[in-house]
């Protein structure tokens, strides 16, 4: 069905760029220019004012008991944080530890911190999800704080994490997670198979055949296109894909193919997944989504057709909503919304107008 309304003013009219972003976050300096300095890890450590954050399969450590605050979601938690010399003798002893440069806080208290974040995925036993296995070279009773994490801190994810810390600790987290994260699924060179070793501060990788000239690594990043659709009427259409649990919502969204721009990217899924087809579309913003690599580009986009065609595999159910239906299913517990960690979320709120609860 072609929507043929004509209002006085587009639905898309008085679309703003989402102010808030949970993943796209940071105040700090990721002194980039540094990166290539021989033993720049080892010189940060060294200095009292490093802060080490430590994660481990993209769970970032937190003190004792924050685990439970995220949980249930009542209060702000904290990453905990370690002293750079209370570390630097133990990542020379301990293989398997990644470590990646962040950056420098220049907005706060003198003196300037320097972040060092370490991957003690393949490192560390014990901690949900780690790759305990040939990298890890001490033994249960080693009293180190490498080896003790498991128990001297919580462990959670990044989609809970983000939203209960604030700006800079939520840009730290992100930062360390998606690098960390690319270290532990590429171990070894795309091209010509030969073992990877870290550059660059840890935002690089090289590998270690020298007859291919040593190439230098970077992370790889999968752009996806995330969209949310109104009609002439500004109802919104939210859709129920086959993969999801319970009966969660959200708007469409779809990898980007080689080759194609992101409005035809938008354009190609909402068809594929509904039927729709798409008119004006605008941009809101994007943030990253380390799960395990995509960037993820939020449009807000005009349907010119109006009736929904869902194939039943990947999409299960589409449906057009008005506010009052939204608020209806989400009270009646008809539908569930996306997390506060995702775009998704606060691309609902910029249509719906309000947070959502």
């Amino acid at each position: 069905m072609t929507d043929s309304t004509d209002p006085v003013f587009s639905p898309l009219a008085l679309t703003q760029a989402l102010p808030f972003l949970p993943l796209a976050q940071g105040t700090i300096d990721y002194e980039v220019d540094r990166r290539g300095e021989e033993g720049l890890i080892d010189t940060v450590l060294g200095e009292t004012a490093t802060q080490v954050m430590l994660i481990s399969n993209g769970l970032i450590a937190v003190p004792k008991g924050d685990a439970a605050k995220v949980e249930y979601d009542v209060a702000k938690i904290r990453p905990a944080l370690v002293p750079g010399p209370y570390v630097r003798a133990e990542l020379r002893a301990h293989r398997g530890v990644t470590a990646i440069f962040l950056g420098t806080d220049r907005l706060g208290a003198a003196p300037e911190t320097h972040y060092v974040a370490l991957d003690i995925t393949r490192a560390a036993s014990d901690i949900p999800g780690s790759q305990f296995g040939a990298d890890h070279t001490f033994g249960r009773d080693d009293d180190s704080l490498i080896g003790k994490a498991a128990a001297r801190f919580d462990w959670v994810d990044l989609r809970g994490f983000a939203p209960h810390v604030g700006s800079r600790d939520a840009g730290l987290a992100t930062s360390a997670v998606t690098v960390g994260i690319w270290h532990n699924r590429q171990r070894f060179c795309p091209c010509c198979g030969s073992p990877v070793e870290p550059a660059l501060a840890g935002w690089a990788q090289r590998c270690t055949n020298a007859s291919d000239g040593n190439r230098i690594l970077f992370p790889r990043i999968e752009p996806a296109v995330i969209t949310a659709i109104v009609d002439s009427s500004d109802r919104l259409l939210l859709q129920h894909n086959a993969a999801w649990k319970d009966n969660l919502y959200s708007v469409s969204a779809g990898f980007v193919e080689a080759g194609e721009n992101l409005e035809h990217a938008a354009r190609r899924e909402a068809k594929e997944e509904t039927g729709i087809t798409l008119g004006e579309v605008k941009y809101l913003g994007s943030q990253p989504w380390p799960f395990p690599a995509s960037l993820m580009m939020a449009f807000k986009a005009r349907a010119l057709t109006t009736e929904v065609r869902v194939d039943h595999e990947e999409t299960a159910d589409a449906r057009w909503f008005t506010r009052d239906e939204f608020t209806d299913a989400m009270i009646m517990g008809r539908i569930k919304v996306p997390g506060k960690a995702t775009i998704a979320r606060y691309m609902l709120e910029e249509w719906y107008g309000r947070p959502l609860q």
